[in-house]
């Protein structure tokens, strides 16, 4: 009698997965300066808030500060009927996944 079981590589359908940060600009170029700004501080830390100051987005290559790890933070202010929201990524999320995530959030938006 064998214990456990047997499996083939195929089986186990193993794959290459997208790893490491990527190219934080996938994130960063889908705000235009009309309609959110843009700081740099002295961490080289990047925040972005929309111009009505609901959504917001920081991107710590070096790590936010108090976080273990965490690179990214997107966040939506709710309103006084319903709550609102906040996303981490740490610093190794591959761009294209956190991109991804902006453009979602991004795409719920609708102007008054």
């Amino acid at each position: 009698m064998s214990l456990g079981f047997s499996t083939t590589v195929k089986a186990l359908k193993v794959r290459d997965w997208q790893l490491g940060p990527g190219q934080p600009t996938l994130v960063m170029d889908q705000f235009s300066a009309e309609d959110f700004h843009m700081v740099v501080d002295d961490r080289a830390d990047v925040h972005v808030n929309s111009k009505d100051g609901r959504f917001y987005l920081g991107w710590s290559p070096l790590g936010r500060p108090g976080t273990d790890g965490g690179g990214w933070k997107i966040a939506v202010t709710g309103t006084a009927t319903v709550s609102g929201y906040s996303i981490s990524f740490d610093t190794e999320t591959p761009a294209d996944i956190v991109a991804a995530a902006v453009t979602c959030v991004l795409e719920t938006t609708r102007p008054r």
